[in-house]
């Protein structure tokens, strides 16, 4: 077994055990931190797929932008003053049915599909994931649909700095 492929049932299963943690936390803070471990171990995952360009993409939205926004929430709500309580069992135990047949799907397709799976990665699928390509692709090809989305999104930001002034009297 290569190594690139151990590391990548390493981190598959880092980002499982933290995706568990993530969800049965009582703490919000820690559960916004264990949410930041899953992030990390799947951009580590796009990196053993030759994907350099979404693992970065990954660490620097989900990571850094979406958490700080997660947290500052977190902050502003004072979520750990609250008392949480489950009250009906029956929707825990739908819950929990629901999660073992998502579970008993993926171990069913993880063991009969072992035979269709592709030994390796195509060569040519391997640039596909670099900056480079990416760079190329979304300046030459897609430069009109980047430039609207700039447009856009400024558009936004100038409507939000107007909204958010403070109305001189």
């Amino acid at each position: 077994m290569p190594l690139s492929e151990i590391a990548f049932y390493v981190f598959s299963a880092g980002a499982i055990v933290c995706a568990l943690l993530t969800i049965t936390r009582k703490s919000a803070v820690v559960s916004a931190l264990m949410l930041v471990l899953t992030f990390c171990f799947l951009a580590a995952i796009y990196l053993t797929l030759q994907a350099q360009f979404l693992a970065v993409v990954q660490v620097a939205v989900y990571a850094g932008a979406i958490m700080v926004l997660v947290l500052f929430v977190i902050m502003l709500l004072n979520l750990e003053s609250e008392d949480i309580r489950v009250t009906n069992n029956w929707k825990a135990i739908v819950g929990i049915l629901a999660a073992l047949g998502v579970l008993a799907q993926i171990l069913a397709m993880i063991f009969l599909s072992q035979d269709k799976l592709p030994k390796s990665i195509n060569p040519a699928a391997a640039v596909l994931g670099t900056t480079e390509s990416v760079g190329r692709a979304l300046y030459t090809g897609y430069s009109f649909p980047f430039e609207m989305a700039s447009l856009i999104l400024i558009s936004a930001a100038v409507g939000a700095i107007i909204l958010a002034k403070k109305k001189l009297v």
